[in-house]
């Protein structure tokens, strides 16, 4: 028997042995489960089995009546998985976690159908914490200063072996872990009780262990790990200008100090505007004076870009949760290997207030796409501005033609942990129906469904080159990465060109299609070692 077959038999049996905890069901529908009355029955019954649980039940879908498997299509079970979220929501409940087998159904002609599907869900009771109580936390720095390996010590409370070890609870592709070397966006977390102890995860690779800190935590800190090196600043732009960061985190290794790549992601940082700690990491590995000579050289490079630099040793981590500001940014001393500074940085995320999310109708930008078995399409990003609800219909776009397609939300998840509603600033996945996942690119946008969006090809910006060889004129075209979308683009300068460390305005026009964009969006473009940040002034719609 295969390992997720053996899980399957496993939650049959806990059914067949504790009975009062575990319901099967063939199927659920929207026109039978939720009709008068009998969703106040089902709902009631669901509170039982959750009472019975201890707060928690199983639901095994796609069974009969006696545990034997049935196996349903993929559209009735989503339709079971929408009733059954909604059946967990009137009893004051939720589905924590959703896992899926593919098994030998039949088909109405009687026919064996292998596209069967079994599913587990566990419900439990209570609501996800506050949004005010989750911040989420964007990490930049150069190669190999110790970005992933700090964030792993955080999440976990271990200490590093000083080879890294802790980075591999972070990176999410082999060829990382073999050579050491971030290659995309990873995502950590880990919380806090109502008493302010840390809720660290066990075992970062399990994703049930990641929905279990978001469960029991009272405060959540997410964090989006970007990229250090060079071949891949285009993935860290991405994670530091199309995620709604509260704050930025920013490493600089006491072995190697301040880089051009330390120069340049404090550039980007500055461009979306997060208030940002610096940490300098991996002080075990030299002497005191040579940590103090670093500090020196970061503070100098905040001075050079307009912040004020204030060290928390010096200052007392109080004062630094008081200061920390667009322009005040506390530099605290690390080692992952020694857990120096990491109680500082525990207590200043402990206590730090919220600063992203926008008030106002829902909107998403969408980063990743994915499609899961049972649930199908799935989009994921972080909230901008407004609250999402399973069951809102939304609006999706804009397409390669400049439309919108109109879609329904199935189900929202947060680091594995299934929720009923959420709010700006929270990184999730968002199950759609009415589109397919191939359909779906990054740099669309989840609004409400009355919205009347107007995407455009071309618009004005106040731009600043931070880096170029020459000098910007005009049909110079560097890739603009606004919110999540990153696409090539032409640059016409007013005056006819732009210098190094110039400011000022440039119409900006998409190379090959519209996006939804919106004045006062900051940007970072690129081209080569040409890089710059640039804040949008006026929109000229399509017509």
């Amino acid at each position: 028997m295969s390992p997720d077959r053996a899980v399957l038999r496993r939650a049959l049996d806990r059914g067949e042995r504790e009975g009062g905890s575990v319901e099967f069901k063939e199927r659920l529908t929207e026109n039978l489960h939720l009709s008068e009355g009998r969703l106040e029955s089902l709902a009631a019954q669901l509170r039982h089995r959750v009472l019975s649980g201890d707060g928690e039940a199983t639901y095994v879908v796609g069974v009969t009546d006696d545990g034997g498997l049935a196996g349903i299509s993929p559209a009735e079970f989503s339709e079971s998985m929408d009733v059954l979220s909604l059946l967990a929501e009137e009893a004051g409940a939720h589905i924590e976690d959703v896992k899926t087998w593919g098994v030998d159904g039949v088909s109405d002609d009687g026919s064996t159908d292998t596209d069967g599907i079994v599913g587990v869900a566990t419900v439990s009771e209570g609501s996800v914490l506050a949004d005010d109580d989750h911040i989420v936390v964007g990490t930049a720095g150069h190669v190999d200063h110790g970005k992933s390996t700090l964030v792993g010590s955080l999440v976990t409370g271990d200490a590093d072996d000083g080879e890294g070890g802790t980075r591999g609870f972070l990176d999410v592709q082999p060829h990382e872990v073999e050579r050491g070397l971030s290659a995309d966006l990873s995502y950590g977390v880990y919380g806090f009780d109502d008493d302010g102890e840390p809720i660290r995860m066990d075992n970062p690779h399990r994703k049930d262990d990641r929905a279990r800190v978001v469960e029991e935590s009272d405060r959540l800190v997410s964090f989006v790990d970007t990229v250090g090196h060079e071949p891949w600043l285009r993935t860290t732009i991405r994670g530091l200008v199309g995620q709604k960061l509260d704050y930025g985190l920013l490493t600089v290794a006491a072995d190697d100090g301040v880089t051009e790549t330390t120069r340049e992601h404090l550039g980007i940082l500055l461009a979306t505007d997060p208030p940002t700690i610096v940490a300098i990491t991996k002080t075990d590995l030299v002497d005191g004076e040579r940590v103090a000579e670093v500090e020196r050289s970061v503070e100098q490079a905040l001075r050079e870009v307009d912040k004020t630099p204030l060290r928390v040793e010096r200052h007392g981590v109080d004062t630094a949760i008081d200061e920390i500001s667009e322009t005040v940014v506390p530099v605290v001393t690390t080692s992952a290997v020694t857990k120096e500074g990491l109680d500082a940085l525990d207590d200043m995320f402990e206590a730090l207030p919220k600063t992203a999310g926008e008030v106002g109708d829902f909107r998403m930008y969408v980063d990743r796409t994915y499609n899961v078995q049972g649930v199908g399409a799935v989009a994921s990003g972080t909230i901008k501005s407004g609250a999402v609800e399973a069951g809102d219909e939304l609006l999706l776009g804009p397409m390669q033609d400049g439309s919108f397609r109109e879609v329904e939300v199935r189900s929202i998840e947060m680091h594995y942990h299934r929720v009923d509603e959420a709010k700006a600033g929270r990184i999730v996945g968002i199950a759609l129906k009415g589109v397919r996942e191939a359909d779906i690119e990054r740099g669309m946008v989840l609004l409400p469904s009355d919205a009347d969006p107007s995407p455009v090809q071309e618009f004005e910006a106040e731009v600043m080159v931070l880096n170029h060889p020459t000098r910007i004129g005009d049909g110079y075209e560097p890739v603009v990465h606004l919110e999540t979308v990153s696409e090539a683009a032409a640059f016409y300068p007013e005056g006819g060109q732009l210098l190094p460390g110039d400011a000022g305005k440039t119409r900006v026009r998409f190379k090959f299609r519209s996006y939804l964009v919106e004045e006062g969006q900051k940007f970072v473009f690129r081209e080569g070692s040409s890089k710059g940040v640039g804040t949008v002034t006026d929109i000229d719609p399509t017509e």
